[in-house]
């Protein structure tokens, strides 16, 4: 069938409601199209460009640069992820289309594309992948979502956290002494030179009960306000993707936060055995025709143990650039609930 009309599947918010510790009260200025900018905004959101042009480069040439394979996104598919039952996830709908006759959605991530890829020819690479996710509206607030962004997805054969954490810490500090050599006017031009430090590694590690307790559920909005540094936040419920001890019931799962903004990075060591996926995905409500091939190949025992993440390339730009909302980052903002010409 061609040329049929996207359809938004509602999916509700039932669930959702723990994300209203995400969403901030204050009043933001929502970052403006292109055309509405003033001729000094236009000078800034060019100043932010070289910034994000800088974070680019030396991000691609730091994971080409260490072996990995640089793999292309997928837009449309048949399996995507679930996103549930992150208790993070704050999606009012979704969006699906039929192309050839096959009901196809738009990439919410690639993370099940990333385990295909590294249990068969890739054992170590990245993609930089658009995901769209159309958030609720009040999340336009929190300065730090948008409906369409870009991951740094990248997977590892055979690691774990231990592997991504010392990967992404030597890039994250790389990435900062880079910017700051490379978009130096630009950055003391937006008033972020000075407060833009290399960070010192390893960066602290949290457990998500302890932050918890401390925060009274409240944690992933006052944890950024308290720290001065990056940190790691472990041992967080999610997908089923995601290696849960059956025993103990710790996940094996991490997230890298940024001072005064948030979360940047998600990723996990990833299940591969048949029997786990389905039981979790039964328990968790997960429509398993939705992975058929996935689950063909852990049955099988193709399906290979792997770590990997997936980094918020327009809010790592954010951070860098000190911008004041992420759609500042992006020349065509897609800020939830706005829908502008382009």
């Amino acid at each position: 069938m061609t040329n049929s009309p996207v359809a938004f599947i509602d999916i509700g918010t039932s669930r959702l409601d723990v994300v209203e510790s995400l969403e901030t009260s204050g009043a933001l200025e929502i970052p403006k199209p292109l055309d509405a900018l003033s001729g000094n905004e236009l000078v800034r959101k060019a100043q932010i460009g070289k910034v994000g042009t800088e974070v680019l480069r030396y991000l691609t040439n730091a994971f080409t640069g260490r072996g990995f394979t640089w793999l292309l996104p997928v837009i449309f598919s048949k399996s995507t992820d679930p996103l549930w039952p992150d208790p993070g996830a704050s999606i009012e709908k979704r969006v699906e289309t039929e192309i050839y006759g096959e009901t196809v959605r738009t990439t919410l991530s690639m993370i099940i594309h990333k385990l295909v890829a590294c249990s068969t020819a890739y054992p170590k690479f990245f993609v930089l992948s658009p995901n769209v996710r159309i958030e609720r509206r009040e999340r336009k607030a929190t300065g730090w979502h948008a409906y369409e962004f870009t991951q740094l997805d990248f997977e590892l054969a055979g690691a774990g956290f231990r592997d991504v954490r010392r990967l992404v810490e030597a890039v994250i500090a790389g990435l900062v002494s880079h910017v700051k050599k490379r978009a130096e006017r630009e950055l003391k031009s937006l008033g972020r030179y000075g407060s833009l430090k290399t960070p010192e590694t390893p960066f602290r590690v949290y457990d998500r009960e302890d932050l918890e307790a401390k925060y009274e559920g409240r944690w992933e909005v006052s944890l950024p306000q308290d720290i001065r540094e990056p940190v790691w936040v472990t041992n967080i419920p999610r997908e089923f993707y995601d290696f849960e001890d059956a025993a103990t019931g710790r996940w094996d799962n991490y997230d890298l936060f940024l001072p005064k903004y948030g979360e940047v990075l998600s990723g996990a060591r990833r299940e591969w055995e048949y029997g786990k996926i389905v039981a979790k995905m039964e328990r968790d409500g997960v429509k398993k025709e939705n992975y058929t091939l996935l689950l063909t190949l852990a049955k099988e025992g193709k399906l290979k143990p792997s770590a990997g993440a997936g980094i918020g390339v327009e809010r790592l730009m954010t951070w860098v650039a000190g911008a004041r909302h992420v759609g500042e980052v992006q020349a065509f903002p897609k800020v939830p609930g706005v829908v502008y010409e382009l």
